[in-house]
């Protein structure tokens, strides 16, 4: 197997953090996005829609999405369990990574993607969605302050892809994003601080 990756990337982050959860080592194959090299007809031959992670398997099948690789990759080594254990479990490990998904993902990309210097030569970009998803990462992570209030991790009691989804997200917006957090949400802070002293948040 090989991972088309690319270290700067939030999406290929999480699958090289749930690989490291698990232990596992596989090859990566770093894609340069700057130089759209994820846009040749090379690789859309691995991923019609020209995006990584792309995961590629032994026989040539490709694997696209974050949360679809990881799935595979969870059927295959179940140890430890990322997704959850029970019915609940997994119910809830998949409501809080939709959750962080729809609520924070999407609007820190929008936040990227229209007001960014990086991204402002690839796309005609509108500043006013912008600042208007600045004030919804905003209003999501208070109200994430608050969902932590009591529990360590964010599906319950056992670190899962949720929290990893969340992990990515977050270092993307205060990094190449430049979002600011408001430094009195401390139970975010805690979460950061915890979950990013785990070995595999250096994957």
């Amino acid at each position: 197997m090989k991972l088309y990756d690319n270290r700067q990337a939030p999406n290929p982050r999480r699958v090289r953090i749930f690989l490291a959860e698990k232990g596992l080592a596989i090859e990566t194959v770093q894609v340069d996005l700057v130089a759209r090299e994820q846009k040749s007809e090379a690789f859309r031959r691995k991923n019609p829609l020209g995006s990584i992670p792309v995961l590629e398997l032994d026989d040539g099948i490709c694997i696209a999405e974050s949360v679809a690789i990881c799935r595979y990759l969870e059927e295959l080594h179940p140890e430890p369990a990322l997704f959850g254990r029970s019915a609940l479990g997994r119910a809830r490990v998949e409501m809080w990574n939709r959750r962080v998904e729809l609520g924070l993902l999407g609007p820190v990309g929008q936040v990227w993607v229209h007001g960014s210097p990086l991204t402002a030569r690839l796309l005609t970009q509108i500043p006013a969605a912008a600042e208007l998803n600045r004030g919804v990462v905003a209003r999501f992570l208070a109200w994430l302050d608050r969902e932590l209030a009591d529990r360590e991790f964010l599906a319950g009691e056992a670190f899962s892809v949720a929290d990893i989804t969340a992990l990515c997200t977050l270092d993307f917006a205060t990094g190449l994003v430049k979002i600011t957090v408001d430094p009195a949400l401390a139970n975010l802070a805690r979460w950061h601080a915890g979950v990013s002293a785990r070995p595999s948040s250096r994957a």
